[in-house]
């Protein structure tokens, strides 16, 4: 009699934790915008100061973007959504740039640059009919970036920064190329 009620519990546990799990890294279907963390509240929260390397290198701070509206993207060569809303976000980049605005991706691949760098070289993506490279700064992350912007429950995750280094919009997951364009216009 015990040990079929201990097996009942163990069986509950583990159907609770696959589904707070599921829950928590659920990815939202294409075209679907999901907020982590509710706009009005992260308005008010400045955007954290950072400093990593780019992929010659280089250090490049978040700080160095002031006056400009940033999408911070959180990605990795491997996650297959990350891949689907790059050619959106070249095309973001093109649109924008011009008007003070840019995307910043942070590559959070456990290798670093020795997987990013040639990755980011070699890919092409399909944007309005021609094949383009990642047109916007890419930094190598690790856990401490991402902890500074509260964590991550997956990829892709983007932030959107006004142009005084205050959060604006928080996206786990694909990002809405019209609500994020929406966003970004209302920020420039």
């Amino acid at each position: 009699m015990k040990k079929s009620v201990l097996v009942i519990i163990a069986v509950v546990a583990v159907i609770a934790a696959t589904y707070l799990a599921d829950r928590a890294t659920r990815q939202p279907r294409k075209g679907q915008l999901h907020l982590t963390v509710a706009n009005a509240a992260a308005a008010a929260k400045p955007a954290p100061e950072i400093t990593l390397k780019d992929l010659d290198g280089k250090d490049l701070s978040l700080s160095a973007y002031k006056g400009k509206v940033v999408l911070v993207n959180f990605w990795a060569t491997w996650c297959e959504p990350c891949q689907v809303e790059i050619p959106e976000l070249i095309e973001i980049q093109q649109k924008y740039a011009a008007k003070g605005f840019t995307v910043l991706g942070i590559a959070m691949d456990e290798e670093g640059a020795s997987v990013v760098t040639p990755w980011v070289q070699k890919e092409r993506f399909d944007v309005n009919g021609s094949k383009s490279q990642m047109n916007y700064p890419i930094v190598i992350g690790n856990d401490a970036a991402a902890d500074k912007f509260g964590g991550l429950l997956g990829y892709p995750t983007s932030v959107l920064i006004t142009r005084d280094g205050k959060i604006v919009k928080r996206i786990t997951g694909l990002i809405s190329y019209d609500e994020i364009s929406k966003s970004i216009e209302s920020q420039l």
